[in-house]
């Protein structure tokens, strides 16, 4: 679990009484391995989806039970849902010939995997050539930082299919990975706030 979860799991309960520097703190925690997760399945609508999940997740807050851990997986479904809709709406799911499944495209964050830093152009490359689910479970786990569990949940897959695919995903990611692909001195992770 991501470091920064007591400070969401505080920041939740204070913006679920009402208090807008916490929504502040729950935005500025969660969006940007939000936005990452969904610029890898949606593309350029990313910014876009991301919008109304947002709207979304402040209406809804004050229903929300759970600690910071559970608050990323409820954003990431919500914004799944939203995505989904969105293919629905425009004919295309993801995967799809003409879908808008891109890799990620977060400007001026790092990304790191398990023995190597790399830039953010060379991950968005990379992810880009990964099966759309093990993708997508790659960045559940990486970019929003979830567990197992729920990254299972968000996808709506059993959790050893998750594991599986998260697994696959990261040894592919490897096997593509070239010597010359690796920075020597990147600061931050994907999904990490600036």
């Amino acid at each position: 679990m991501s470091a920064d979860n007591p400070a969401l799991s505080t920041a939740v309960v204070r913006a679920q009484d009402g208090d807008e520097a916490a929504f502040v703190v729950l935005y500025r925690l969660v969006q940007p391995g939000l936005l990452s997760y969904l610029r890898g399945i949606a593309g350029e609508d990313a910014e876009d989806i991301a919008a109304a999940a947002w709207r979304e997740i402040a209406c809804e807050l004050p229903r929300f039970r759970g600690d910071g851990h559970g608050f990323r997986g409820w954003t990431a479904s919500i914004a799944r849902r939203h995505a989904l809709g969105h293919f629905r709406l425009h004919g295309a799911a993801p995967g799809s010939p003409g879908s808008p499944w891109t890799p990620p495209a977060v400007d001026n964050i790092a990304h790191t995997l398990p023995g190597a830093t790399l830039s953010a152009e060379t991950a968005q490359a990379l992810v880009a050539r990964l099966p759309r689910a093990q993708a997508e479970a790659v960045l559940l786990r990486h970019a929003v930082r979830l567990d197992e569990r729920a990254a299972a949940q968000v996808m709506g897959r059993p959790r050893p299919v998750v594991r599986m695919l998260a697994r696959r995903g990261l040894r592919s990611l490897a096997r593509l990975l070239r010597p010359d692909d690796l920075t020597q001195h990147v600061p931050r992770t994907l999904g990490e706030p600036r």
